[in-house]
């Protein structure tokens, strides 16, 4: 009978190509689900490797060579529940590796007790999507170091690379990796949230037609905005629906969905009291995109300003694309010293440097400006707030103007730019030495007695503000 290197519980989309992308690098899979038919398409790839699926827990775990590493993913409601029907099966120091959307509060509570119970236990952010899965995500772990040991070698063989180096290292303890995991993709909702305003400033105002617009992002992607989310948005614009020969992203209903890691990003922000107006607002942005039928109504009512644009187009473009760089700084700025937070906070001991570095390639918000990022943090890996290094701090001066302008263009014709002003706001107040919260304190102990410290003199102070 075989013995298989590893185990996969959950053979959908995720699961099955990762497994795929093992066996392809000689590494034999056996795999498990409660569903026959995904059982059945997994085993229709058993000649790229060593592949099989089986039909009941007790087989399954029977073909695992010991310590059994086994990797879950499955939908992040029913983790617990399929930890607990392996937990009887299993012996002492194997390891369970969840490779889904967990929440890192409930990997945190999953590896206590499984330490606690005598095995070991990964929690470990994936980004990718199913083709990273299959030809190469970036992979970020968390757990105890000698359960990361035994899938080193494993992970960094399916990992994606750059210049050779695999997209994957130990994140940190317990939820550490899927920490990482969930502020990556805050970042990514407000990348994503600011190339969309983009979008619809030179569409609406400038008039430009899907074609430009799919040229423009080319040209963009080739230069320093090159990332994964600039190519797939170029290549958005250029494709036609074949039912209508309209262009297809105009045929899309107007309402973004989202699976909760951005909203988890922006609550531990607000519990960790660091600042990220960019990712709050492209939040914000998907749940009013969900109150379509609320919207349509009020465009019967209010009207807005004139959209006729009387400017250069050339120069909107350009104008656009300096203010989506410099907004988009914002985001990862934003992630970053939140992560640095949580790093102090839940005694993680992230490295910015090594983050960044898996994050240049597999990854949806792999970019070129990532290796500056690295670079950075590895000569000053304490940095506060990454704007203020160079080379993001002249791009930032270099741009201002013309980000300014972008918003100062959106609200003058009515086009809500909620990401790109947010981002403009977080940078304004970051810039600001002081700020009108004096006018805030003074209120709170008006009203609350809550006090107040001085510019002058130390202490805490209370005045009686009523005669």
């Amino acid at each position: 009978m075989t013995t298989y290197h590893l185990g996969m519980v959950g053979l959908g989309v995720m699961g099955g190509n990762l497994a795929r992308n093992f066996a392809s690098h000689g590494y034999s899979v056996a795999g498990y689900d409660l569903d026959a038919d995904k059982r059945a398409a997994f085993e229709q790839h058993a000649g790229e490797g060593e592949l099989a699926s089986f039909a009941t827990v007790a087989d399954f775990l029977a073909a695992l060579e010991q310590p059994r590493r086994i990797i879950l993913l499955v939908p992040s409601g029913v983790v617990d529940d399929a930890i607990d029907s392996l937990k009887p099966h299993l012996s002492r120091g194997d390891l369970l590796i969840d490779l889904g959307n967990s929440f890192f509060g409930d990997t945190e509570r999953r590896s206590v007790t499984l330490e606690k119970e005598g095995f070991l236990f990964i929690g470990s952010g994936v980004s990718g999507g199913e083709k990273g899965a299959l030809r190469g995500p970036s992979i970020m772990p968390g757990g105890q170091p000698e359960a990361y040991a035994l899938i080193e070698d494993s992970f960094e063989a399916v990992a994606a690379k750059v210049d050779g180096d695999p997209c994957v290292t130990h994140i940190g303890p317990r939820g550490a990796g899927h920490y990482v995991k969930m502020v990556h993709n805050g970042i990514e909702y407000g990348i994503m949230q600011l190339i969309a305003e983009a979008y619809d400033i030179l569409k609406r105002v400038g008039g430009a037609t899907t074609q430009e617009l799919h040229e423009a992002f080319s040209a963009w992607n080739r230069a320093e905005l090159n990332s994964y989310l600039i190519e797939i948005t170029a290549d958005i614009f250029s494709r036609t629906d074949p039912d209508t020969g309209q262009p297809l992203v105009e045929m899309i209903l107007d309402e973004a969905k989202q699976k909760g890691t951005g909203k988890w990003t922006s609550q531990n922000a607000l519990d960790l009291g660091i600042p990220t107006h960019t990712i709050n607002a492209a939040v914000e942005a998907r749940i009013i995109s969900a109150l379509r039928d609320e919207r349509l109504a009020a465009e019967l009512i209010f009207s807005g300003p004139d959209k006729t644009f009387t400017g250069d187009r050339a120069a909107l473009f350009e104008q656009v694309r300096a203010a989506l760089y410099a907004a988009i700084l914002t985001s990862y700025a934003q992630g970053i010293a939140l992560m640095q937070a949580a790093s102090h906070g839940y005694k993680y001991d992230l490295n910015v440097e090594d983050i960044a570095r898996i994050w240049r390639g597999g990854c949806i918000i792999r970019a070129r400006l990532l290796e500056d990022i690295r670079q950075v943090y590895r000569a000053e890996p304490d940095l506060p707030n990454m704007l203020v290094a160079e080379p993001f701090q002249s791009a930032i001066k270099s741009r201002q103007a013309d980000w300014r302008a972008v918003i100062q263009t959106a609200v003058a014709h009515g086009i809500p730019a909620p990401g790109l002003a947010a981002s403009l706001a977080y940078f304004d107040a970051y810039r600001t030495g002081r700020l009108p919260a004096n006018l805030t304190q003074a209120q709170r102990d008006y009203f609350g007695s809550h006090t107040y410290r001085r510019i002058d003199k130390p202490g805490v102070f209370h005045t009686e503000w009523e005669d």
